[in-house]
Order: C-alpha cells, then structure tokens, then sequence
C-alpha cells in the first residue's frame, strides 16, 4: 500500500498542499510510463512540445520586432512538468487519452522551456474541470476507487524517468495549480531529505499555495527545500499565485495558509531576474494562457501580431503583497492611452460571463514570467553544474 503525506483533493484544494492527511489507497490499474503514449512530451520525438513558440516583441511604441523560438540542441538539464486541471472528460477523473485541452496547456506552460531542458511530460489521471464544478456548486461527484490516483500516477512516471531516463542528470520540477499539488507532494514525499534531493536544481510551482513557518524558507510542506532567494543557488523552489494589483477579496484561493504562525509563500520571479517582468502572453484565445487585449483591439494600433506570444517590456510590473488578504504577487499594468500598445491584458477568471477575483490572474500565472523562469533556469542549471 502506498502513502502520501498530502491529500489531493479538487482543483483550488489540490493547488494547496494545507491538508496534511495520510492514506492507503486501495489498488488501481497503473499506467505504462514505458510506453510512449503515456507521455505528452518525450525528448527526440515530434509531440506537444515540438510546437510553434514564435513571439512578437511590442514596444510601447508600436514597432514590432519578431523573436524566432529555437529548441536547445543539447541542453544540459531535464525538465518534468506536470499540467493544472484542463480536462474536459465528462467524468471524475480523466482518462489516459489526452484532448486538445492538454496538448494546448503544455503549448502555453512548458513548451518553451525546450530552450533549456529535456522536456518530459506524463499524462495522469488528473481531476477534471466536470468534477471542479460539481464540487464548487455543492454538488461533488464521488471520488474514485483511488482518490490520489493523479499522485500516484505522477510518481509511477517520475520513478520511470529517473531509472530510465534520467542517468543523473538534474532536473527542473515545474507545475501549475493541480500539477503544483501533485508536485508539491512529489517532493514531500519522494526527493526533500532523500538522495535524489541532490538532483533537484530547481522547483517552480505556480498558481498554488506553498506553506512556509512565517518569516521562514522552509519548515512546513518542505523541510530542506527552501525558497528562492538568488538564481545562481541551485535547489530551491519558486512558488507564486498571481493576482492584479487591486487588493484581492479575503477569501481568495492560494493566499493564506491553514495553520496559525504559517503563511502562503510569495517568490517573485522577476525580482530573482533583474526586476523586470518579462511574459509571454498568448496572442489568441487558447484555454490557459488566455491573454488577448481587453478591449478586442489589437496589441498595438494598426499592425497584426501574427506569431502565437507577444511579449510587452515595460507594461507590467510585479511585487509580493503582504496584507489582510494574505500572501500573493501583486501585477501592476503600465498601460499609456498616449501610446499605440494595448493598455491592459487579460486573463482573470470568468464565471457566468463574470470576472472572478477570488481566483486572481490564475489563467496566466506561467505566461506571465515565462521569460523570467527560463532565464532562471538557466542560471540554475549553470550552478548547479559547477557544483557537481
């Protein structure tokens, strides 16, 4: 029987890793991660990683300079990625087929970082956007014979990776929402504290809520996993849930912790990075990542943006927020009605054609700082490798 020391449960619980509850799950039929198709992404094979990651560059100004996306030929680190709730199978929890949902979350989370890892991604069993409903309409559905069947999934994958693919080599965990919980407990359980922790050369974990002793790096979820001070000491975990920088409703999800003297972490990537923030934002609606300029016009008065991302300098800023509504980053807008660029983006939540500012700017929190994360993760990695 297999234990976990973090309950998985729905969506916005299964991005908090607060409930701290042992297990033993009755047996499930587990994956091949030896075969292919239980993977989205593998390296050296055409899969949802071998996509079209070309971005526009949007000045203030309105000149438009295209940035050509090429995959690293021979990186020199892994990365291993798991996906937030997308699938829209009409059940509990999913199947092993993946839908276009998934293949489009990885186009806008993890896709670039083929610019500086080994890309793996495995398919999980993972709760699904029916059941995320249901729960939150008071209506949940029963969970599975297995109700950690997405965790243990995504360990069964990473012990394969690490026996057959891995021979070594560090490795960057990377997750958003459900798939920051599911890692969250990965490193919980499997890596803080254990051999292959030495390994570790970052983790980032979006559009979650990692819990911290107040004050402190570490102590709660992880026990010798800090937070990211620098992005030249390697194994540390970068963790962050993104919200506009109006002061976000008390109840918003990922902000506060779920025991006095604990609080939700706050790393700003893009302090880690120079300051700046640095997105990429999709140019289209595509599920998360979805980004298009509020107002319907276009990212910059009278031009066509025709690549897939657009990344804007200069137009937001970002900073952790500390006050009554707990923990969170905090992301400003710069826009200037003098200039030809779009003055705002979009990405919050939309329920019954509303905005929800509970969930804050979830849809977009990777896009937001991808370029920051990679710019991180190279640093990392270059550490990391000086001080084997």
């Amino acid at each position: 029987m297999r234990k976990i020391g973090s309950i998985l449960g729905l969506a916005a619980i299964l991005a908090t890793s607060g409930l701290a509850l042992a297990a033993d799950a009755p047996a499930m039929p587990q994956n091949d991660y030896g075969n292919g198709a239980s993977w989205l992404c593998l390296p050296g094979r055409t899969d949802a990683c071998t996509v079209d990651e070309d971005a526009t560059v949007v000045a203030a100004d309105g000149t438009l300079t295209p940035e050509k996306f090429t995959p690293a030929s021979d990186p020199p680190v892994d990365c291993f990625y798991v996906y937030p709730t997308v699938s829209f199978d009409q059940s509990v929890v999913s199947d092993m087929n993946p839908g276009p949902e998934e293949r489009s979350v990885v186009v806008q989370q993890f896709a670039r970082f083929a610019g500086v890892c080994r890309t793996y991604a495995p398919l999980y069993r993972q709760y699904t956007l029916m059941s995320l409903v249901a729960r939150q309409t008071g209506k949940p559905m029963a969970l599975p014979a297995d109700p950690y069947i997405g965790y243990h999934d995504v360990v069964d994958a990473w012990n394969y990776y690490l026996a057959h693919y891995n021979k070594g080599r560090g490795v960057v965990l990377i997750g958003h929402s459900q798939g920051s919980g599911v890692l969250t407990a990965l490193i919980k359980n499997e890596i803080d504290g254990k051999p292959v922790q030495k390994q570790l050369v970052l983790a980032i974990l979006g559009g979650t809520r990692l819990t911290v002793p107040t004050g402190k790096d570490m102590g709660r979820d992880f026990q010798s996993v800090p937070l990211c001070h620098s992005d030249t000491t390697p194994g540390c975990v970068i963790a962050f849930a993104s919200f506009r920088a109006t002061v976000p409703p008390s109840n918003s999800f990922f902000t506060k912790a779920d025991k006095p003297g604990t609080e939700a972490a706050c790393v700003n990537p893009a302090a880690l990075d120079g300051g700046a923030v640095h997105a990429y934002l999709a140019t289209s609606w595509r599920g998360f990542g979805n980004s298009p300029p509020t107002t319907g016009e276009s990212w910059v008065k009278g031009k066509t943006v025709t690549t897939p991302f657009v990344s804007l300098p200069g137009l937001l800023t970002a900073e952790c927020a500390h006050n009554d509504s707990g923990n969170y980053l905090s992301i400003a807008v710069h826009g200037d009605p003098a200039d030809p660029r779009t003055d705002d983006i979009s990405g919050d939540t939309l329920i019954d054609g509303k905005v929800s500012p509970v969930w804050g700017l979830h849809l977009i929190d990777m896009n937001l700082f991808m370029g920051n994360l990679l710019d991180i993760v190279r640093s990392q990695s270059a550490a990391w490798l000086k001080a084997q």
